[in-house]
């Protein structure tokens, strides 16, 4: 059941949060540290990752104030961890931060898939201790902390799927800390989370790949905005959306069902130059882009 956090009622974002600590310091992680800083929420704010020339370039950029190529290291101090690593090694790297951070941490992430994350961390009876699962709604196509921007989570949707062995004070901490980064907060269970993105994003990502791969070379000359428009993000990194299909493989096949049974109705439709039924499918889909678009037009406030 999906429910919209009160922010008055539930908790107010917090003014600052000491040190933290993030996890893969490319997009949207580089985005937390920007927004962090400029917000001036966080005393220190600590890149963690392999690569020591994309970490030099988070500190250059401004994304972060120190770093760590040393995982336990770079959490040893921390008040907040956040995991923003790619879906298939987040529960591990949650896991390996709660181990080795202060009793008192909160580890959160961004993976954009929730249930599989959740759990495997609940197994580790530390992890769930100080892991609140989250999704904030943001990114791009483009990718690593070139890219970054302190204003990517403004207004933006960021979801929350605590379980019942979620600590009401970690639970707290993370609707602030998102909230600080100019967040809306939702929550709801995982397994509805991973159902919902199916249809809004992962279809979406599928849908442009297939498009954009629809359409033979020697014809792109011809494409204007719709060819632009729904293949943008095509663009994105082929490895993290192959991790991101892979883990909501259920799902995006139900999605994907959904989308093949919209897209018979029209075949049918044409075949039989049914002009009415042609005209119900497409009114259809318009009705649903003016529910988005109003959607769009509602004031965000926190």
């Amino acid at each position: 059941m999906l429910r919209i956090a009160d922010l008055g009622e539930r908790g107010a974002p917090l003014d600052r949060v000491g040190t933290v600590a993030i996890i893969g310091v490319g997009l949207i992680g580089g985005s937390v540290g920007l927004a962090l800083r400029e917000r001036g929420l966080a005393d220190e704010v600590i890149g963690i990752g392999r690569d020591e020339a994309k970490l030099s370039e988070a500190v250059r950029l401004g994304a972060i104030d120190s770093v760590s190529t040393d995982a336990a290291r770079g959490v040893a101090r921390a008040d907040v961890v956040v995991v923003c690593t790619p879906v298939t090694r987040i529960a591990l790297d949650v896991r390996q931060a709660a181990s080795q951070a202060p009793e008192n941490v909160l580890v959160t992430d961004a993976g954009s898939t929730k249930q599989g994350i959740v759990e495997e961390v609940e197994r580790d009876e530390r992890a769930r201790q100080t892991f609140v699962a989250a999704h904030p709604i943001a990114g791009s196509e483009r990718h690593g902390v070139a890219h970054g921007r302190a204003d990517l989570f403004e207004g933006r949707a960021c979801v929350l799927t605590p379980t019942s062995h979620t600590p009401p004070d970690r639970l707290g901490r993370a609707r602030g800390f998102w909230a600080g980064l100019g967040c809306r907060m939702i929550e709801m269970e995982a397994a509805a989370h991973d159902e919902a993105l199916a249809l809004t994003s992962h279809l979406p990502h599928a849908v442009a790949a297939a498009l954009a791969a629809s359409v033979p070379p020697e014809v792109l000359a011809l494409t204007a905005g719709a060819y632009r428009d729904i293949t943008r993000v095509a663009g994105a990194d082929a490895t993290v959306w192959t991790a991101i299909f892979r883990a909501n493989r259920g799902p995006i096949l139900q999605a994907l069902a959904t989308f093949q049974s919209r897209l018979a109705a029209f075949q049918d439709a044409l075949s039989d130059d049914d002009e009415q039924a042609l005209h119900q499918w497409w009114e259809a889909a318009r009705a649903q882009r003016r529910e988005y678009e109003a959607l769009q037009a509602r004031p965000r406030h926190l």
